[in-house]
């Protein structure tokens, strides 16, 4: 069996989700190959390809990564130019946001993997191969009362292309 490809994400609950695909749409010029509105998210940390014996240890790390519940404020839009892809993202990442990345990245290093050497630059990946965008406000931002985060694996070639493993709710 080929390992699969994990990550720990921030899954939009389907107001959110539905307010993100409109965004997509309401975006000027070519919006490229937007994502499925279900594989919206914003990753935490990417793991990658890992065997199924250290999966236990990935799971533990989100048993102990728990971190208090905040609200996103998704209020930038933007473009990468190199990988061509289209963005939303907090102008201000909360510290509760931080901490629950910084946590899931020791963690993972206990599970004797390294997190990507980039540094975290939270997003929603809203389309990718699209044509160049000024990066500009969301008006009026998306806001996305965060409570849990989840464990996900790339699916299928075909949307939606990803699935939730595991979800851990945030402390209130």
């Amino acid at each position: 069996m080929a390992a699969e490809r994990l990550f720990f994400a921030l899954w939009p609950t389907a107001e959110v989700r539905d307010t993100l695909a409109a965004e997509v749409r309401a975006l000027p010029g070519g919006a490229g190959r937007p994502h499925h509105p279900d594989d919206l998210h914003l990753t935490l940390v990417f793991v990658g390809g890992v065997a199924g014996d250290i999966r236990p240890c990935i799971e533990a790390a989100g048993d102990g990564a728990a971190a208090g519940s905040f609200q996103l404020r998704l209020d930038e839009a933007g473009y990468w130019h190199r990988p061509r892809i289209r963005w939303c993202r907090p102008s201000v990442a909360p510290s509760e946001l931080l901490t629950l990345v910084d946590r899931l990245q020791a963690a993972m290093r206990r599970c004797g993997l390294e997190p990507e050497a980039r540094p975290f630059r939270p997003h929603v990946t809203l389309a990718r191969k699209a044509a160049p965008l000024r990066s500009r406000p969301l008006s009026p931002p998306v806001t996305w009362d965060v409570d849990s985060f989840v464990l996900a694996a790339s699916g299928s070639d075909t949307p939606p292309r990803y699935r939730m493993l595991r979800r851990w709710p945030l402390a209130g």
